[in-house]
Formats: C-alpha cells, sequence, structure tokens
C-alpha cells in the first residue's frame, strides 16, 4: 500500500528517472545511463543494479514486456544476470505487477513472482528495502 495516487506509483516503474530513485536493496543504485526502457506489450526494461558495498556486483536485469496496461499492469519475463551476490545463480522469472485505486487517493500494488523456493526470501527482503526506499521517493516527487 503507497500514499499516492496510482498514476504516480505505476510511473515510479514506468520511468526511468523514477526508478533509479528507488529501485533495489538499501545502498544499490542504478546508474541512470544503464536503463533504457520501451513500457508497451512486446516492449521491455532494462537496467543495470550496482551494489553499495561491492561495486563489482552489477546485476542485469531484462524483462520482457508481454502486457501492459496504462496506469494498471505490467507483466513479462525477468531475465536476472550478470555478477550476482554468492550462491545467486543467473535466473528468470515472470514478473506481474498491477495498480489498484484504494481509499483516499493510496495504491494498493500486487506483485507476483515466480522464483525458485530459494530464491523467495531474498526477494521478499529487496521487495522490503526497495518498497521503503519508494515511499520516500514517492514522498519527494509529490513536493515538487
Amino acid at each position: 500500500m503507497f500514499d499516492a495516487p496510482r498514476q504516480l506509483v505505476y510511473r515510479a516503474f514506468t520511468d526511468p528517472d523514477h526508478l533509479a530513485a528507488w529501485w533495489g536493496p538499501t545502498g544499490n543504485s542504478l546508474p541512470r545511463e544503464e536503463i533504457e526502457f520501451d513500457v508497451r506489450p512486446g516492449g521491455f526494461q532494462r537496467w543495470t543494479e550496482v551494489n553499495a558495498s561491492d561495486p563489482g556486483l552489477r546485476v542485469h536485469i531484462h524483462v520482457d514486456l508481454t502486457d501492459v496496461v496504462d496506469g494498471e499492469l505490467i507483466d513479462g519475463v525477468m531475465r536476472v544476470s550478470g555478477r550476482l551476490q554468492e550462491g545467486v545463480e543467473p535466473f528468470e522469472t515472470r514478473l506481474r505487477v498491477e495498480f489498484h485505486d484504494d481509499a483516499d487517493g493510496r495504491t494498493r500494488l500486487e506483485i507476483r513472482q515466480w522464483l525458485p523456493g530459494h530464491l523467495a526470501r531474498p526477494s521478499e527482503e529487496g521487495w522490503r528495502q526497495a518498497f521503503t526506499k519508494l515511499d520516500a521517493a514517492l514522498v519527494d516527487v509529490r513536493l515538487l
């Protein structure tokens, strides 16, 4: 649940500048010059995440978008590769993000990600940290 309008939360996922402000675990960053989006059915989202404590850990994320509904849905196949943290091999997963209006102008996200069991817990923690950053980024955007 986010205290921001649905269109703004959707933009946080589909605008490269907005994604760079919040994606990934605390401390990690996304070099803006390594983000490329073509958000439409049949399009893609590509970016690189750099680990804060070990900049040599560079995760490359490529999402082939199968279904996109402006302000409502992003669905596709996510491929994760690059130099990943120890014990994590490159993998592929389906990712579905639904954006729903909620009371008082808030937005409810429903995220589904199909992962092997050993990646579920690290993924949950990554999302939790990223959403803390997203909350702060949404406040900053609303103040502009």
